[in-house]
């Protein structure tokens, strides 16, 4: 078998697991990529992605480039004559870049491609209410997602789930494919096959201020999916209006009850202890939530110092 030389691309905690994998299976990584250092905090004190912190305990070689196309940076990977690059949770790279090595480029992508291609595919299967999701692995080419399938393993979305604890189960998932892809690599027993392209592919957009705000004239399910898909980051958000003013307001751990309300939706009320605004069909029970300026809390330790207005309602 080749001993692959290997150069890794990768930011986030998401792509740590994979490059940990990388390793613990005895596989050789020349060098790895990751962003450059962001100001962070109050401070604005640089500080390292996750990759880079795991890499350099590794003692890895790093590169940090802030333009991809940049000629000396890809001089320097081209120096590291990788033999295939394995991508996790980066950005889009130019040709020049993903076309370096003689045995690809492949990327792991958080959902079971075609669908639910782009930057956040955990968080939209959980809004949508979807039952499976799942990992992929594929060969880069020049638009996004739409390579060559590689590899894909299901899994199972709990119907209580947030997005945060899918996350981590794919996290795992995803870390053992690529594995499992490197090795068909090495032993060249890689059989990828074309994406079946459809009009009815789910999308998987970028998170925005709009599509993550919560509209209360939905059905209670589907609201629910929404808040259990932005929680724990980046948060569903509403705004608690009344007659004291306005209050932005992120909800993350919520229940639903199913049973119709007899108030407007939208309406907010404080029943037995517990926090429930109406939908159009059921409630969402509170359980954590976020004001200005304030850290998350439960509604049981907030409602020992709080009292929400009479008339609060949420638009």
């Amino acid at each position: 078998m080749k001993d692959l030389k290997i150069v890794f691309m990768g930011t986030p905690d998401f792509a740590v697991r994979s490059l940990e994998a990388i390793l613990d299976n005895g596989f050789n990584v020349v060098g790895v990529i990751t962003a450059p250092d962001r100001p962070a905090g109050r401070g604005r004190k640089l500080k390292a992605s996750a990759v880079k912190e795991y890499a350099v305990s590794k003692g890895l070689k790093i590169l940090q480039p802030v333009n991809l196309k940049d000629e000396s940076f890809q001089k320097e990977l081209s120096e590291l004559n990788p033999d295939v690059q394995v991508v996790v949770a980066f950005r889009m790279l130019p040709k020049s870049v993903w076309s370096l090595p003689p045995l690809g480029t492949f990327n792991l992508h958080a959902s079971l491609l075609p669908d639910y291609r782009g930057a956040a595919p955990i968080n939209w299967a959980v809004i949508n209410g979807e039952e499976r999701t799942g990992v992929s692995t594929f060969f880069l080419d020049e638009k996004i997602d739409t390579g060559n399938l590689i590899a894909q393993e299901e899994v199972s979305i709990e119907k209580t789930e947030n997005v945060g604890a899918l996350h981590d189960r794919l996290m795992e998932v995803g870390a053992k494919l690529v594995v499992e892809t490197l090795e068909k690599i090495q032993k060249d027993e890689i059989s990828a096959k074309p994406q079946v392209e459809s009009p009815d592919l789910k999308p998987a957009p970028k998170l925005t201020k709009e599509n993550t705000r919560i509209d209360w004239s939905k059905p209670v399910t589907t609201i629910y999916n929404h808040i259990r898909g932005l929680n724990p980051y980046p948060g569903a958000w509403t705004t608690m209006e009344s007659a004291s003013g306005n209050l932005v307001v992120k909800l993350y751990d919520v229940e639903k009850d199913t049973q119709a309300p007899d108030l407007p939706y939208g309406t907010l009320k404080v029943l037995e202890g517990k926090v429930k605004i109406a939908a159009k069909d059921g409630s969402i029970i509170v359980n954590e939530l976020q004001l200005p300026g304030k850290k998350k809390m439960t509604t049981k330790a907030l409602l020992n110092g709080y009292n929400f207005p009479e008339d609060a309602k949420m638009r």
